[in-house]
C-alpha cells in the first residue's frame, strides 16, 4: 500500500461527483450517512475521544492494526480501489462518438457510449461478491452467502449501507430497470461470460475452489431478494434517479444508460464508502484496545 489509512482518510474529498452522486442517493435510505473527512475527526466520530492525547492513542493503534496484513484491512482497501478502478477501463473502452460535449470536462469520458445489459449484469455481480469477501475478511470468516445476507439485513449501516444503495442504484436500477434483479437472474440461466470482466481474475483469486463462476452467481442468487426488497424500499426508479443527478449532470433526455455509463467511469463510491467503512472499523476495534 503506498498510502497509510489516515492518508487514505485525510485525503478523501469533501465535494466532488462521486460525493455529490452519494448525497443523492443518501437522500432515499433510511441510512444516515455523514462524508467523513479526516482520520482525527473520524475518530471522534466514531469513538467520541476528543482530547489530543486520546486521539493519538486511537489514531497510533489504528494504524497498528492496519499495518497488519493479517487482518485483512489492506486488502479490503485494495479491492474497493480495484473494482472501482476496472469500472473507468471498461467505460474508456466504450469511448464513441454519440454524446458529444456533454461531459468534455472530464477527459476521457467526453464521448460514450453505455454498457451492453450483459456486461452490467456481470459487473454488477461482481461488485457484490467483492462486497461479500471485504465483509469475510474484515470479520475473519469464511466466503458465506448466506451469512452475507443476514449481515446485509441486521448490520449494514452509514456509508456501507450506503455503498449497497449505491451498487443498487448505479449498476442495478439505472442502466437495468426497477426489475434487475430478475434481468439479472435470466442472464445466470443463459450463463454470461463472466471472464469477460477485467475484475473477474482480481476477484477470482480471493474465491477458493474451482467453480468461482458459479460462486459468484450462487452469491448473486442468494442476495437477490434482499436487494429486490430494498430497492422497493428505496423508491426510485430509473427516470427519479436521472432528475435529482440531472441537478449536477446534463444528460440529455431519454439517455439514462448513458448516465450509468458516465457514473461508472466518473465515480468511485465503492472505494470512497470503502476507506470510510474501513477507517470506521479500525478506529472501533483501536478504541476497545486503549
Amino acid at each position: 500500500m503506498s498510502q497509510s489509512i489516515i492518508e487514505l482518510v485525510d485525503n478523501l474529498p469533501t465535494d466532488n461527483i462521486t460525493v455529490k452522486v452519494l448525497k443523492t442517493i443518501n437522500t432515499f435510505t433510511p441510512g444516515k450517512w455523514e462524508n467523513l473527512v479526516g482520520f482525527d475527526n473520524t475518530i471522534t466520530a466514531v469513538s467520541g475521544a476528543t482530547t489530543a492525547q486520546d486521539i493519538a492513542k486511537i489514531r497510533d493503534r489504528a494504524l497498528a492494526l492496519y499495518d497488519d496484513k493479517k487482518q485483512g484491512y489492506q486488502t479490503a482497501i485494495w479491492l474497493y480501489q480495484t473494482v472501482d478502478n476496472m469500472d473507468k477501463a471498461i467505460a474508456a473502452a466504450a469511448i464513441a462518438d454519440k454524446i458529444g460535449d456533454t461531459f468534455r470536462f472530464i477527459p476521457f469520458l467526453d464521448k460514450i457510449t453505455p454498457k451492453a445489459d450483459s456486461i452490467q449484469s456481470v459487473d454488477l455481480r461482481i461488485k457484490l461478491v467483492t462486497e461479500l469477501i471485504v465483509f469475510s475478511k474484515l470479520n475473519g470468516l469464511s466466503l458465506n452467502p448466506i451469512q452475507f445476507v443476514g449481515a446485509l439485513k441486521e448490520n449494514y449501516q452509514n456509508e456501507a449501507l450506503l455503498r449497497m444503495a449505491s451498487l443498487i442504484c448505479i449498476d442495478g436500477i439505472l442502466p437495468l430497470g426497477v426489475n434487475f434483479v430478475n434481468k439479472v437472474k435470466q442472464d445466470l440461466e443463459q450463463r454470461d461470460n463472466l471472464q469477460a470482466n477485467p475484475a473477474y481474475e482480481v476477484v477470482g483469486d480471493l474465491i477458493p475452489g474451482d467453480n468461482k463462476e458459479e460462486f459468484i452467481d450462487q452469491s448473486f442468487n442468494t442476495a437477490g431478494d434482499w436487494m429486490d426488497s430494498f430497492s422497493n424500499k428505496l423508491g426510485v426508479t430509473p427516470e427519479i434517479l436521472s432528475t435529482k443527478l440531472g441537478g449536477f449532470i446534463e444528460l440529455a433526455d431519454g439517455k439514462l444508460d448513458y448516465l450509468a455509463a458516465f457514473l461508472d467511469g466518473s465515480t468511485n463510491f465503492f472505494e470512497h464508502t470503502g476507506i470510510q467503512t474501513v477507517a470506521r472499523r479500525l478506529v472501533m476495534e483501536a478504541a476497545k484496545s486503549v
